[in-house]
């Protein structure tokens, strides 16, 4: 009767939660790396060197940093109903706004603006969905949520090369009528977040009394289970200073720098074999949905183990290695190939990653070390596609950034087998510790 009951929640949960909130992911991804098809005519109407493209593109993920944390606990303690609602009109009229820049500094100053404006969303809805769903359904949830990256690619892609092929209307280039289009969703969802979104199981009326209490009260259970621990934090200065987020932080950089090195890198690399927006667009929409039927599959083999360690790490070798192949591909058959094989691991990793933060910490401590996790772990989004702009003027050519994208997913890999290593120490040590009381 309790697996019924349970299989029935997650049900529930799963059509009611999951779908919403991957459309707002989709959106917000969507916004972050259009700049990267707009700058296929962009670049040269105000004129960016790839230098400066790679800067601004970076300049995003400054901006979510300095804002991520108060961010989130705001969102804790007045709801993700209202705080996402704000969150998504804000960065859509920002996004908007993009179609008037008019040289670097303007570009510069609205992608800084667009990562204040965001900061909060994706480890707002990392907390909610640690508020909903039990720990055993939780990287099944995060993947399906986090599958939006890669859809948002492998859908927008083409979308997004379509509108590049726009003539001018208006008096407004292309690249132009790409952002306001794009932004639209954005201000709109805000809107529908204020109807349909619920801060807390137990205002949840679409269940039945039975089901909700069994869900309040097997969360209510797993979060007694681990407050007594003295590995637990719950405190928000313990979780900001806990190394272990730290680590957490540095692990998920090496996933981010992943990430968004080929959400605005790709389309110019391929557009260097010749191919028209539209067709980048089709070639960039493959990896991306290859990506999404891989992480949920690994996450749900995750869920079924409960194995997190090699979850993360063979997923972080997976990218370097479709990193390092990128950097040495010359023809558009292997940057294709390498494309599909970095999307897939860098996608891989991240629903096992963003299960362990709620393994050590709860209330205010979790919406405090997630939001920090994320702020710094998005500065990849700055490390990667800075580096690859940089190293692209001095050198003419995308491998030596290729290359320490890819050094940073094997430091990532690393962290992580370190940080299982030292819970296994600790876990020894307290099982040590209580054989000696006992005795």
């Amino acid at each position: 009767m309790t697996d019924d009951l349970e299989s029935r929640v997650i049900r529930k949960l799963s059509w009611r939660i999951l779908p919403f909130v991957m459309l707002l992911y989709f959106v917000s991804f969507l916004d972050r790396v259009n700049v990267g098809f707009a700058a296929l005519s962009m670049n040269k109407a105000i004129g960016l060197t790839p230098a400066m493209f790679g800067l601004g593109s970076g300049l995003f993920f400054v901006g979510y940093f300095l804002f991520e944390v108060p961010s989130n606990l705001i969102l804790y303690r007045v709801g993700a109903r209202l705080w996402i609602a704000r969150v998504m009109i804000t960065w859509g009229l920002v996004s908007a706004a993009s179609a008037f820049i008019t040289g670097p500094h303007s570009f510069y100053a609205l992608r800084l603006l667009l990562g204040i404006a965001e900061a909060g969303f994706f480890p707002g809805i990392i907390l909610y969905l640690s508020l909903w769903f039990p720990a055993r359904h939780r990287a099944v949830a995060a993947a399906a949520f986090m599958a939006a990256a890669p859809l948002s690619t492998a859908i927008g892609s083409p979308i997004s090369g379509a509108l590049m092929q726009l003539p001018k209307t208006a008096g407004l280039s292309n690249w132009q009528w790409l952002y306001l289009i794009e932004a639209l969703p954005a201000i709109l969802l805000g809107f529908v977040v204020l109807k349909l979104l619920i801060d807390k199981p137990e205002q949840a009326t679409w269940l039945e009394a039975e089901e909700r209490t069994w869900l309040i009260s097997t969360l209510e259970s797993e979060a007694a289970q681990s407050s007594p621990h003295a590995e637990h934090t719950s405190s928000i200065a313990r979780s900001l200073s806990d190394p272990r987020v730290l680590v957490l932080a540095l692990i998920y950089l090496g996933t981010s720098a992943g990430l968004y090195a080929l959400g605005l890198w790709a389309p110019l690399i391929l557009k260097q074999f010749g191919l028209s927006a539209l067709t980048t667009g089709w070639i960039a929409a493959g990896p991306g949905l290859v990506a999404v039927i891989g992480m949920v599959l690994w996450a749900r083999h995750s869920d079924r183990t409960l194995e997190r360690t090699w979850h993360v790490v063979i997923p972080c070798l997976l990218g370097c290695a479709g990193f390092i192949w990128m950097g040495n591909a010359s023809t558009l058959t292997g940057i294709v190939l390498a494309l599909l094989v970095a999307n897939l691991g860098i996608s891989a990793a991240k629903a096992p990653l963003w299960t362990m933060p709620s393994a050590f910490l709860s209330g205010p401590g979790a919406a405090a070390g997630i939001a920090l996790i994320n702020s710094i772990g998005n500065l990849g989004g700055f490390v990667g596609p800075y580096a690859i702009g940089w190293m692209k003027s001095r050198w003419g050519s995308y491998t030596g950034g290729l290359y320490v994208v890819a050094a940073t997913l094997l430091l990532s890999a690393i962290l992580t087998l370190l940080l299982n290593r030292k819970r296994e120490d600790a876990l020894n040590k307290d099982g040590h510790r209580l054989l000696s009381d006992a005795e």
